[in-house]
């Protein structure tokens, strides 16, 4: 009932600001459709049997008012799987997010940019609501504090169950907090092709602190590296290729250090 109560206050709060900004800005977004060679997720390989993953996804940035609403998809390929939750059917998921973005002192050297949201878990295939999670989150990043152009960042994530009769507290405690510490920067090389001056590589480093998210012990559980680029394909169409490592630290969240591919094809509107 709480949260079927803040869903509609949250949705009445977006209606009102599309109205009143619905002269001043658009509706705009993305449609994504991603493959994935493995689905980590908080550190946590989710399909454990080596299954790569299709991830559909749809955002919109709402009428320019800092606004955004989001829902993802992750599918296993290669047959069913039960994943890290270890209950049948959750290898496939169903994610709701509703966001704020806005920035503060922007243009200085001290500019900072925030983003926090609610983001909803579920899982289609399973026929019973409490398997389902919740999540709160803030973001902060500081792009002109550097002037090399490394991007700090911090990510603060609070998760729990939606239900208090959970199955998965049976099993574990799954609620906790996650916080990660990210660099990031923008790495300009020669155009990769023809009719491209140059090219931006986005190199990504990040640590994480989990505390107990998914029963996991309280400490540094691993650090992600990566890297992507943007290919334009013309007609609103993107193509980007990416690629991570995982160094894993805590054997309760992963035993094991990671690799993985990301292809994805994105339409903005």
């Amino acid at each position: 009932m709480k949260t079927k109560a803040i869903l509609v206050v949250v949705v009445i709060l977006l209606s009102t600001a599309g109205l009143v900004q619905a002269q001043e800005g658009q509706l705009s977004g993305t449609i994504d459709v991603t493959y994935m060679s493995r689905y980590i997720w908080r550190g946590f390989d989710i399909y454990p049997d080596e299954h790569s993953a299709i991830q559909p996804s749809i955002s919109l940035n709402l009428w320019d008012t800092g606004f955004g609403a989001k829902v993802f998809m992750s599918m296993a390929n290669g047959g069913h799987n039960n994943g890290t939750l270890g209950v049948d059917g959750t290898d496939e998921w169903l994610d709701c997010t509703l966001s704020y973005s806005n920035s503060v002192s922007a243009n200085e050297t001290y500019q900072m940019n925030y983003t926090v949201g609610w983001t909803y878990y579920s899982f289609p295939k399973v026929q019973r609501k409490y398997m389902d999670l919740q999540e709160c989150f803030a973001s902060v990043a500081w792009p002109n504090i550097c002037p090399a152009g490394i991007v700090p960042s911090y990510t603060i994530v609070a998760l729990w169950p939606s239900h208090e009769s959970s199955t998965l507290n049976k099993s574990m405690d799954v609620s906790g907090w996650i916080h990660v510490v990210g660099l990031g920067y923008g790495l300009t090389v020669p155009g990769l092709t023809a009719g491209t001056p140059e090219q931006v590589i986005n190199l990504s480093a990040a640590a994480v602190y989990n505390e107990g998210v998914l029963g996991a012990d309280h400490d540094w559980s691993h650090a992600v590296f990566g890297a992507s680029t943007s290919f334009d394909l013309g007609n609103d169409l993107t193509f980007t290729p990416g690629i991570y490592y995982q160094s894993s630290w805590e054997d309760s969240v992963n035993t094991s250090d990671e690799y993985w591919t990301s292809l994805s094809v994105s339409y903005a509107f």
